[in-house]
């Protein structure tokens, strides 16, 4: 479950980079775009639609989203933060709509992309979803790469190094911070609707702590793989989500801790309502470890 986890929050951690990393955009629409993404995913499967068309239509739910928080940073003067901020506030209602005012849809016998079949490997069981969603996120880091390696790719890179250069250059930076934005808000959707699906249910909550899970798997993926070259720098939000999943489930695994501590010092072992603490603690720690050059 935390490999399943660690990659569609892996997707999420790639919309995150394109906007707090690529074009330098503090983004906070994310908590909102996600269950936007999983409401829309949700209600079209419950309504018969195919699976793969609901996630085409999250992502487009989630590109509109972050379309909005850029529109109004650059056209109407709101600074990135609080627009991010009052995007989310208002998808919390919009949700809510869209899943037609039931804050929890069940998909329990719905049809999903996943399978709900398992394989034996090294004396383990695992679901094929994991396959599923290895290659969903393999792909995706091979399409962003090619986008990010464009003219228009290099134009988004360059407004997050210096966007006045860029204007004097003759670049269209009102319109290139909105594109940044839609996309990587699209894949926080995307992350969203295979969220609901390979868990079975949407639901109005599962946003919250998006974007400290998505902001984890950038720094950690960026301590592990330093390197320059920008598909590297992609895959290594999945690499970084995987490891935070893995690292987080670890320390709140309650066999290993009844093996370290004494029987007189078990009620303090960690619980699952640690799981925030636990969480922050291991971001703080990651950057404050010192970095390397980048290769």
């Amino acid at each position: 479950m935390s490999l399943i986890l660690g990659l569609i929050y892996g997707i999420v951690g790639m919309g995150i980079y394109l906007t707090f990393r690529v074009i330098d955009f503090p983004d906070l629409t994310c908590d909102g775009s996600f269950v936007l993404g999983a409401a829309i995913s949700s209600i079209l499967i419950k309504y018969g639609y195919n699976p793969y068309f609901a996630l085409l239509i999250a992502i487009m739910g989630g590109m509109v989203a972050g379309s909005v928080t850029g529109i109004l940073n650059c056209y109407f003067k709101v600074t990135d933060l609080l627009a991010g901020i009052l995007v989310a506030f208002m998808l919390y209602s919009v949700n809510i709509h869209v899943m037609g005012g039931i804050p929890n849809i069940s998909l329990m016998g719905a049809k999903t992309i996943f399978p709900l079949s398992y394989f034996e490997l090294f004396g383990y069981s695992f679901s094929y979803s994991l396959i599923y969603l290895a290659v969903i996120s393999i792909a995706l880091v091979a399409v962003f790469t090619w986008i990010l390696s464009t003219n228009l790719g290099l134009s988004l890179r360059a407004i997050g190094q210096n966007k006045r250069l860029c204007l004097n250059g003759g670049v269209n930076v009102k319109w290139m911070i909105i594109l940044g934005v839609a996309l990587g808000n699209g894949l926080i959707a995307l992350g969203g609707a295979l969220f609901s699906q390979q868990q079975g249910f949407g639901d109005l909550t599962s946003g919250i702590g998006t974007i400290i899970a998505g902001f984890a798997a950038v720094i950690i993926g960026e301590k592990i793989l330093p390197f320059r070259s920008i598909w590297v720098k992609i895959l290594s939000c999945i690499i970084g989500s995987v490891a935070y999943r893995v690292i987080t489930s670890i320390a709140l695994n309650t066999d290993i801790w009844e093996k370290i501590l004494p029987d007189s010092l078990h009620h303090l072992q960690p619980q699952t309502s640690d799981f925030n603490l636990i969480a922050g603690l291991l971001i703080i720690f990651v950057m404050a470890m010192p970095g390397r050059k980048n290769a």
